[in-house]
Parts: structure tokens; C-alpha cells; sequence
């Protein structure tokens, strides 16, 4: 897959966990769940943040190789399939 579209895919990621990340914090601040559907939004939100998180550390990967460090920083070429 090339660069660009590998870098728009993550994106794309990043940008639907975080709307899901969203609305699943505005329905838990709602305050009409039960418990344990409490702890089921929780947990699917930790998993969002998780993806955001990948989604991040990709983007700062695709930076650095990008920028190749002035101090001789040898960095491997970005797979984001080993991911």
C-alpha cells in the first residue's frame, strides 16, 4: 500500500475511534446507564483509546522516518502492517 494511502487509513482510524470515543463518553455522562453497562462502555472505550493511541505512535513513526533525525539516528523504514 502506498505512503499516502497508508497515512490516510490512519487517519481515517484515529478520526472514527475518537468519534466513538466521544459518544461513548457523552452516553456514560448521561447517566442513565446501569453498572454494568457502565463497565461495558468503559471497556470499549479503553479499546478506543488504545486504537488513538496506535494511531498516534504510527503518525509519529511516519514523522521520524520522515524527518530522519540530523544526529545520524538510524530508523527503520515504517511497516504498518507489523503493527
Amino acid at each position: 500500500m502506498p505512503a499516502k494511502k497508508k497515512s490516510s487509513q490512519t487517519t481515517n482510524d484515529f478520526e472514527k475511534s475518537m468519534g466513538e470515543l466521544e459518544t461513548l463518553v457523552e452516553t456514560m455522562e448521561s447517566g442513565e446507564l446501569t453498572l454494568e453497562e457502565s463497565l461495558s462502555h468503559f471497556e470499549k472505550g479503553i479499546k478506543q483509546v488504545r486504537s488513538c493511541q496506535k494511531a498516534l505512535d504510527d503518525a509519529e513513526q511516519q514523522v521520524k522516518i520522515l524527518l530522519k533525525d540530523a544526529d545520524g539516528e538510524q530508523l527503520t523504514d515504517f511497516d504498518q502492517d507489523k503493527q
